[in-house]
């Protein structure tokens, strides 16, 4: 099979790929997307619930994990969620802010993708779907060999994503490929996935599936005020998913049931104004009622309130604020949102992705060690990498043709 020549080969048609795919296209490259997947895009499809939550406003170094907190300030400052605004307002797809922030499409997620994909045409740039990679090799020519091609060119790109949700294809394969041109990979885990309990802990959380309230979890210094829900397994909801990509193996977190309540003096004006009810009254007052029946007794008693000690309270009052659970692990990367950890981003130069000792070699988006909150941060992470490795793809060209 006689090899295709290109400027540059991107191994990955998500979120990441199609960025670096159309902004070196456009700025006159010759671009080549391999997907394996018969359609690219599938993660930015099924994101948002449908709707696709395309960036959030706030996005800044201080709202993504990685070992290296400051490599991604590079990136998102030159190509920020208002310059991937201007793209979307430029094709005409209606949005909308859900929380301060947080953009969504008010129609379908597939407008992104086919925004996506009618930029990378007037680049010129080639797709090619339902492709598995069987090898890839390189040096100062990198050549991608798949089931239906060969393909020859001096820029490889690394977007083939992460580990979460492998119903929609995903695999290690990225960081194998990484690995084996002596990119160093940090160690991986689910991010913004629910969490699972055990013991004591699973029994009375397993007979509250469905009920939701709002909650703040925290670890350490890092703290999500949001959404919680009950599941058969254990907890879900934003805020647990937020804090699931902060706590080590092992480790326990921090769960405050009421927030923005002061417990002790609400539960002391109980007392004195409702000096007949019970416990599982008062706290309804403040929470769903399957969630009051399980913790009162436990904290108030049976009695009414006109019995309760100020100790009583006190205790109430810590373990409803402060209440410490330890979980027995998470649902795993079928449930994660993102994957956690990847190519360390010590071995990428933070300005154009590219690996500082392979010439060439660039790797964007979810392989890469930069995991952002929940709402749109991913995504932002996303477009900055990607436009990043797409601008030093072009430059690279052009002087190499020059």
């Amino acid at each position: 099979m006689r090899a295709e020549t290109c400027d540059a080969i991107v191994l990955g048609g998500g979120a990441a790929g199609l960025m670096a795919a159309l902004i070196a296209g456009q700025r006159g490259c010759r671009v080549a997307v391999i997907e394996h997947n018969a359609e690219p895009g599938r993660k930015i499809l099924i994101s948002g619930g449908g709707r696709c939550n395309f960036t959030h406003m706030e996005a800044a170094a201080d709202r993504y994990l990685s070992a290296s907190p400051h490599f991604i300030r590079s990136a998102l400052a030159r190509y920020t969620p208002r310059d991937f605004l201007k793209m979307v307002e430029k094709h005409r797809i209606a949005w909308h802010e859900k929380t301060p922030g947080q953009l969504f499409c008010s129609s379908s997620a597939r407008d992104i993708l086919s925004m996506l994909l009618d930029e990378c045409a007037a680049g010129g740039v080639g797709l090619y779907t339902g492709e598995r990679i069987t090898d890839v090799s390189g040096g100062e020519i990198f050549r991608v060999t798949t089931t239906a091609r060969i393909l020859e060119a001096p820029s490889l790109v690394i977007a083939t994503g992460g580990l979460s949700i492998p119903k929609m294809g995903a695999s290690g394969f990225g960081l194998t490929l990484a690995a084996r041109f002596g990119l160093p990979v940090i160690p991986t885990a689910p991010g913004l996935v629910p969490l699972v309990f055990d013991g004591a802990e699973d029994e009375w959380m397993h007979a509250l599936a469905g009920t939701s309230l709002p909650v703040m979890a925290s670890f350490g210094k890092k703290r999500f005020t949001d959404g919680m829900v009950f599941t058969h397994r254990g907890l879900s909801g934003p805020a647990i998913l937020q804090i699931s990509s902060w706590i080590p193996e092992g480790e326990s977190f921090g769960l405050d049931l009421l927030p923005g309540y002061n417990v002790f003096d609400t539960l002391r004006a109980a007392r004195r104004e409702r000096p007949r009810a019970g416990g599982i009254s008062v706290l309804n007052a403040l929470m769903p009622e399957r969630l009051a029946r399980v913790l009162a007794p436990r904290l108030l008693g049976t009695s009414e309130a006109a019995n309760w000690s100020d100790k009583t309270l006190r205790a109430a009052e810590a373990a409803l604020k402060q209440m410490r659970l330890l979980p027995s692990g998470t649902e795993g990367y079928a449930k994660a949102e993102v994957m956690t950890g990847g190519v360390d981003t010590r071995a990428l130069s933070s300005q154009t992705m590219e690996a500082r000792d392979v010439p060439g070699l660039y790797v964007v988006g979810e392989a890469v060690d930069v995991t952002g909150w929940l709402g749109g941060y991913n995504f932002q992470w996303a477009w900055s990498g990607g436009h990043a490795a797409g601008l030093a793809i072009a430059a690279r060209t052009h002087h190499q043709k020059a």
